[in-house]
């Protein structure tokens, strides 16, 4: 590993300091300040809100380009920095360097750290060499690296303290998603439902990096840390749950990724995340309701038991992973307070759980062109209860192999794919990045290889009949189901949201755009076009008493994958290079972090 420090830099990590209590209680006071982005999320309720507001919806329209910093690395660009105190640290895709900048020396150059890693993984990464970003707790900058390594970094130094292998890349096992802290442990899931791996999410101990518990999205139940105690629905999964919806020993290769983002709640202690797509992409290889790929996971976490799960799409026949992040709130229902959580699936369902129990309050199409289904059975009293109602026109199974299902809504990837939406405690609203886009589906038999694509599915990817818009940027009242306002935007709002306490949200397009509407109606305040498209997460800190406002760009990512990696043939990137074919009129590729403030 080559890192460089300049030791005279160092005073001004003075706020990097790590005591003997546990790093989510220094990390929740540290959240608190709203001066700094300690979370990939902001804080661990997923929220992406911040409380400054000195750029307001007055003001925002005045923005102005303050500084910028070239990452040196090429193709999609996901995530964002973070800001601990005076530094700043900043990612990249593969091979995964790490910069800490110091905010109050003209952001020099502190450390760099950049792993060696082989090239190979690179082919094995399914859609962009994409990475969601770092996590810092304990004075250490935690990496998940493109090989599935997560590497802890001294946070002051650079300085490697501790690797642990999280999984093996000739088997198809990678990372792009960004860890969390919690309490003692780094939490990291893995990337790999498109190669056949048995997923899991894992908690490595943040001083040494022993692993401290794994939990596999299915298998016996021994490996997916089911007990007794554990609901769907209200209900006791029963013993072998998982086993029970698989055909053999399929489980094995069944996929359910878990690539996505973690939340936490720490008064309840449970942490929140969800598991993706079954292997194969051909439903009819692996009937049964292929437990538990496509399920909100609440669990223990110290010892990673699952309290209670939902399975959201059963039986998945479209690629509708539900590792989108959970975002957790304190809102009244009827009347009711309620500890909720809601999350923004592939499938086009806006969901609202209770995240004490799980209890299913809200499922809506957050996109009226969702055709797959006609919503959710909400009737508590039914066998179906909580099940979608497939629609068998878009059904790719009653279709059969070798058919092209036609003119299915939502696309594979989803009426939102991982780009993280943000909720305003002011508002109440979600602020939903989404994409508007449906697609042709042709499974067809595929045979199982260590290592080797285990997709077996053909796609193209449109608008919806009639249209040409390709994403729309919404609010959506998650009491309720319903969208406040929307904005139609021509390519997929790619980008993560960022809400403000000033009545601001922003948000990045994928022509580059960074844009900022008002909170309450949508308006567009303000837009500046970056250096390459954004796929980026929109990111605001305040450093000696101005408040600035980043966002990465760099295009790639699936639907940018053409751009990214060079693609011409329509169906590859999993059908999204002809998708997205006009992309290259409007960006190129780069990587550049662009940071903005108000004019002195």
């Amino acid at each position: 590993m080559r890192r460089v420090l300049l030791a005279t830099c160092l005073t001004s990590v003075a706020a990097l300091a790590a005591g003997g209590a546990w790093a989510s209680e220094e990390l929740v006071k540290m959240s608190a300040n709203p001066k700094d982005w300690v979370m990939p999320a902001g804080d661990y309720a997923n929220t992406r809100y911040s409380k400054l507001n000195q750029i307001n919806a007055q003001n925002v329209g005045k923005l102005q380009v303050a500084w910028t910093f070239s990452t040196g690395v090429l193709r999609g660009h996901e995530g964002g920095p973070l800001i601990v105190g005076n530094m700043m640290y900043v990612h990249t895709p593969f091979p995964n360097k790490v910069y800490a900048l110091d905010l109050s020396q003209d952001n020099k150059i502190v450390w760099r750290y950049e792993p060696k890693q082989d090239p190979n993984v690179i082919p094995v990464m399914c859609c962009d060499t994409v990475n969601r970003g770092v996590a810092y707790g304990d004075g250490k900058i935690f990496l998940h690296q493109a090989d599935d390594k997560l590497v802890a970094i001294d946070a002051k130094t650079g300085a490697h303290v501790w690797t642990a292998v999280n999984g093996d890349p000739s088997k198809g096992q990678t990372g792009t998603s960004a860890p969390l802290v919690v309490k003692d442990k780094v939490l990291v899931g893995t990337s790999g439902g498109e190669f056949g791996v048995q997923c899991s999410m894992t908690a490595y101990d943040i001083k040494s990096g022993k692993q401290v518990w794994k939990a596999y999205s299915e298998g016996p139940d021994d490996q997916i840390l089911f007990d007794a105690n554990t609901t769907a629905l209200g209900k006791p999964v029963g013993k072998d749950s998982s086993l029970k919806t698989w055909q053999g020993d399929q489980w094995k290769t069944g996929g359910g990724c878990t690539w996505g983002w973690v939340s936490y709640d720490p008064q309840l202690d449970m942490v929140y995340y969800g598991s993706g797509n079954p292997s194969t992409w051909n439903p009819k290889q692996r009937p049964g309701d292929n437990k538990w790929s496509m399920t909100v996971f609440a669990r223990h976490a110290d010892t990673g038991v699952a309290k209670w799960v939902y399975q959201m799409t059963p039986h998945d026949e479209w690629d509708y992973d539900g590792v989108n992040e959970m975002i957790l709130s304190d809102q009244a229902i009827n009347g009711q307070p309620r500890k909720l959580l809601t999350h923004f699936d592939r499938n086009g369902l806006g969901y609202t759980l209770d995240r004490t129990n799980g209890e299913l309050l809200v499922a809506e199409k957050y996109d009226p062109k969702v055709n797959w289904t006609s919503g959710v059975d909400m009737d508590k009293n039914s066998a179906t209860y909580g099940r979608p109602k497939v629609v068998d026109q878009y059904s790719t199974d009653k279709q059969g192999e070798d058919v092209n299902t036609k003119g299915i809504c939502p696309a594979a990837l989803g009426t939102k794919d991982e780009q993280p939406a943000a909720y305003s405690p002011d508002t109440q609203l979600f602020y939903v990045p989404t994409n508007h886009v449906c697609m042709d589906y042709e499974p067809f038999k595929v045979s199982y290889t260590a290592g080797q694509p285990y997709v077996g599915a053909t796609l193209s990817m449109y608008p919806p009949a009639g249209e040409t818009h390709m994403g729309n940027f919404i609010a959506w009242d998650g009491k309720t189901g319903k969208i406040a306002w929307s904005n139609k935007e021509p390519f997929s709002v790619w980008s993560g949201a960022l809400a403000t306490a000033g009545g601001v949200v922003f948000y990045g397009t994928l022509e580059g755009y960074l844009k900022a509407v008002d909170a309450k109606t949508g308006k567009e305040l303000y837009k500046f076009k970056t250096p390459s498209g954004i796929i980026g997460n929109v990111t605001t800190y305040e450093n000696g008493g101005k408040q600035y406002v980043a966002v990465l760009s760099g295009v790639g990512g699936w639907a940018g994958i053409g751009l990214a990696a060079g693609l011409t043939d329509p169906t590859a990137g999993l059908g999204a290079v002809g998708g997205y074919a006009a992309l290259s009129n409007y960006t190129a590729l780069g990587g550049a972090l662009t940071v903005f403030s108000l004019p002195q």
